[in-house]
């Protein structure tokens, strides 16, 4: 039986380093590789660039989710934002089986366009299945309140049932205001707080973190450790560092 999990969130920033010079995707999949996770909840995931495609000559010739999953990781992904030269959106990665997934569209206007990934997965030797939602809310208060509101909406009777849950990604919230709607609401614990931290790790921008945007909310679980990657070489692999989680089912 699967007691416990190495969750790692990152918004990958559709494969490029930060102010988009160079193409990291294939140092993104080693390091991604190295921390050995079960599940990755990732954001701003290219499931078509034509433009990249051209302009880099070792661009993947498959979504950068497939890249990243390789043959060792299931995966699920969900265009949210669709343009000239193709998508991007938010994707899992999963060590287990997946049984489903859903993409509900919480964008407050057109021209921003968000979705929540919500995916169901199967871990061996559990009574229940586990209930994962990568999310990339609104750059705007307003619509990462709505986009908030219809976390807690989607996940409150399952909550209420007391099923695992995991809730990840980049929030571009740098306040304790997701914390209290998601804790009041669902029971959601972020893992920096449950493991006696007293604010958010900062994880934005890379090289000089100075934000803790990107975070991990979970339920069912007690939190064994929490880490947000610093330095080389994940500082030269997006604009945003990863946090990776070890948790133990509860």
């Amino acid at each position: 039986m699967t007691k416990r999990l190495r969750v790692v969130t990152l918004n990958i920033h559709k494969g490029l380093s930060q102010f988009n010079r160079r193409m990291v995707i294939h140092e993104l999949r080693e390091g991604l590789r190295a921390l050995e996770p079960d599940l990755v909840f990732l954001q701003e995931v290219a499931g078509l660039n034509q433009r990249h495609a051209l302009r880099f000559a070792a661009w993947p010739g498959e979504a950068q989710h497939e890249f990243l999953a390789g043959s060792e990781l299931q995966h699920v992904y969900a265009a949210n934002r669709v343009h000239q030269h193709g998508h991007y959106g938010n994707a899992l990665l999963s060590r287990f089986p997946i049984v489903s997934s859903e993409n509900e569209d919480v964008s407050d206007h057109r021209f921003e366009r968000r979705g929540l990934l919500h995916t169901v997965v199967r871990i061996p030797g559990w009574r229940r299945n586990l209930h994962c939602v990568s999310v990339h809310l609104s750059l705007h208060e307003r619509g990462r309140r709505r986009q908030l509101d219809a976390i807690a909406a989607r996940l409150e009777e399952l909550a209420g049932k007391r099923l695992p849950i995991i809730v990840a990604g980049d929030f571009n919230h740098w306040r304790q205001r997701a914390s209290l709607i998601l804790g009041d609401r669902l029971g959601l614990t972020e893992v920096s707080l449950a493991a006696g931290g007293r604010r958010h790790q900062r994880t934005f921008p890379s090289v000089l973190p100075m934000f803790g945007l990107d975070r991990i909310y979970v339920r069912g679980f007690k939190v064994v450790s929490t880490k947000v990657h610093r330095g080389a070489p994940w500082s030269l692999l997006s604009d945003h560092l990863a946090v990776s989680a070890e948790l133990e089912r509860a």
